[in-house]
């Protein structure tokens, strides 16, 4: 664990992020205090019910990201489909319609490192389940910048091939169960 107090914790996911999202959300307590800013693939084509479905479980807020909405604690924000989700350096996110990276927009390692510089080594990052590499090169960025990288634990992973390249990418990365995860969040956002 870093001495220096978390700021914001990123999520990537893709094929099986509802199961670990799922466990990790809504555990966490309504003065959670600490932003969430979450990236999951999707088809660019449909919209997203993902913060309504977790709005429905969660204590803490959950929405879709907006573009130049400044960044606040207590929060999930959800990257929405076909836009890459970044945050500036104030703190606010963005979002970018740029090329896909690793065919996929929204894009875990734009999100990742574009985090990296706002937040550097008060940032907590997360690679969940999923069957591709995005997040690998993310989760290292956010790791030489002095943050914490946790990648899930594959077993109980529905795909385990984005937790496996992160953690080759990033060998000092924590391994956690997504109950593990979220305990491991609920402790660290508590402190001052």
């Amino acid at each position: 664990m870093s001495a220096i107090a978390p700021e914001a914790v990123v999520i990537g996911a893709s094929a099986g992020a509802l199961e670990a999202l799922s466990v990790i959300l809504p555990a966490l307590p309504a003065n959670f205090r600490l932003p969430l800013m979450i990236v999951v693939h999707m088809p660019p084509d449909r919209s997203s019910i993902l913060a309504e479905l977790f709005q429905a479980k969660c204590r803490i807020a959950v929405r879709e990201a907006e573009d130049k909405e400044p960044v606040n604690g207590g929060t999930a924000y959800f990257a929405p489909p076909d836009y890459h989700l970044l945050v500036e350096a104030n703190k606010h996110l963005s979002l970018s319609s740029d090329e896909p990276i690793l065919y996929s927009r929204p894009s875990i390692d734009v999100l990742f490192e574009s985090a990296a510089d706002a937040y550097g080594p008060a940032l907590i990052a997360i690679v969940l389940s999923g069957a591709n590499q995005d997040g690998a090169a993310g989760l290292k960025v956010i790791a030489d910048a002095g943050g914490t990288a946790i990648v899930q634990s594959s077993e109980g992973a529905f795909a385990t091939a984005m937790p496996e390249a992160a953690k080759a990418m990033c060998p000092s990365a924590q391994v956690l169960s997504p109950q593990e995860i979220a305990a491991y969040l609920e402790k660290v956002s508590g402190r001052p």
